[in-house]
């Protein structure tokens, strides 16, 4: 429509132009043959010609001028008292060149005229004029036929535009989304069927890992519940002699620690996951904070027979404390639980050319090579005979990566299987 509207103003405007200028032309030829016939007719029956013929010329005005451009007789005016014209541009061309022609807005008519002079033989001139249409004149002449064309070309075009859209539409609404790559349309379409078979390969993923992580809760939580609700049972039975009754409580006391603990992880975890972290950033020293850390695992690490060791430099970075400080807590722990007695585990902190790293290093079981993509995952475990050993919720690399992830950190590990771990958390610059 709008192409359409475009092309035709231009055109209404070139036509009305072109109208205007042939209307000219055509004047221009009909006065100068017109004057020729006068000239001609003067030299023959002399100036009583022009008396003459005042009767039968309706649209042509002639007015004769002397040398001084006074003027002898003019047909369109009754009293001969007119100004001198001898300042008109085509009288003055007239006189020096023999003859000249302007277009321009008659004084005496009120209206716009073509005026063409001719110097005849005795140094007088003889100039005969036309009313002519102006431009304004010629685009209201045009304006019917092109008003019509437009309303026919809008309807084509608005019937030829439905028709378009509709046949361009028919393909995109019959659209398989399950599977947009099997889809034969436009090339054009490709990166947005592309970038669509990515996002649901990408729900696809997230709703398995979702599912995956309901049936392990499920599990994790059940596995704890049962044995709280087996004790309690036997004790509420009456089955257990009194100098087991400690004995019960507490195990039933640790499984409940153990159940509290792995609520409050999959708390945390799920707000990381979803960005749910009311609290904002702080300059936080790394070094005080991880050595903080090491205090709080020394009785762990001293009933397992690891020692620990921390070095490094004081380093400040902006972050949020308490994920900072579970995802440090995580590292040093699980290098503390998956470690051999009489092992140790190295901590340092500070500061190298990729930024800031806390790099833990530990002597214990290793991870299989394979197995050193997986360890992030949810509830998965290295070492799956030993998990209640160590008593972990299988959780705390996970927390670890969706922390790394909070702060824009990198996490890097290295790991021989029964020789020891080493993983770099590098905050960049």
């Amino acid at each position: 429509m709008l192409v359409i509207t475009t092309t035709l103003l231009i055109s209404y405007t070139i036509v009305t132009l072109l109208v205007y200028r042939q209307t000219v032309d055509v004047v221009e030829g009909e006065i100068q043959q017109e004057a020729d016939y006068i000239i001609r007719a003067i030299e023959i029956s002399g100036y009583e010609y022009l008396d003459q013929m005042d009767a039968v010329r309706e649209n042509t005005r002639v007015t004769w001028i002397d040398g001084n451009g006074e003027v002898l007789y003019d047909s369109g005016q009754d009293d001969p008292e007119l100004e001198n014209h001898a300042d008109r541009p085509e009288v003055k061309e007239a006189f020096k060149t023999g003859e000249g022609q302007d277009i321009r807005q008659s004084d005496t008519k009120g209206s716009e005229m073509f005026y063409y002079a001719k110097k005849l033989s005795d140094g007088t001139v003889l100039r005969v004029s036309k009313t002519i249409n102006n431009a304004f004149h010629s685009a209201l002449t045009i304006l019917p036929a092109m008003a019509a064309i437009a309303i026919i070309m809008m309807i084509f075009a608005w019937l030829l535009a439905k028709w378009q859209v509709a046949r361009l539409i028919e393909p995109i609404n019959k659209l398989n989304l399950e599977n947009p790559l099997e889809n034969d349309v436009y090339e054009e379409l490709t990166p947005l069927l592309e970038s669509m078979d990515k996002q649901n390969k990408e729900k696809e993923a997230i709703a398995n890992m979702r599912k995956e992580f309901s049936a392990n809760v499920s599990h994790e939580l059940k596995t704890p519940l049962t044995s709280i609700s087996g004790y309690a049972e036997i004790m509420m039975n009456g089955l257990v002699r009194p100098e087991d009754v400690k004995g019960f409580s507490e195990r039933i006391y640790n499984e409940a620690s153990r159940l509290i603990v792995l609520i409050e992880d999959i708390i945390r975890l799920s707000k990381l996951d979803e960005g749910r972290v009311d609290m904002e950033k702080e300059e936080v020293e790394l070094y005080t904070l991880t050595r903080e850390i090491c205090s709080r695992l020394s009785h762990q690490a001293e009933k397992r027979n690891v020692h620990v060791e921390m070095s490094g430099e004081q380093v400040t970075i902006l972050g949020i404390r308490q994920v900072l400080s579970e995802m440090i807590y995580n590292i040093c722990e699980n290098a503390i639980k998956y470690n051999r007695p009489g092992g140790r585990v190295d901590v340092w902190v500070g500061n190298t050319l990729k930024g800031v790293k806390v790099i833990v290093t530990d002597t214990g079981i290793g991870i299989p090579e394979d197995q050193k993509e997986r360890i992030f995952e949810r509830f998965y475990r290295v070492d799956k005979s030993h998990s209640k050993e160590t008593g972990g919720t299988g959780l705390g690399l996970s927390i670890v990566k969706h922390g790394a992830l909070l702060h824009n950190a990198h996490i890097q590990v290295e790991s021989e299987l029964n020789k020891g771990t080493k993983m770099e958390l590098t905050f960049e610059k």
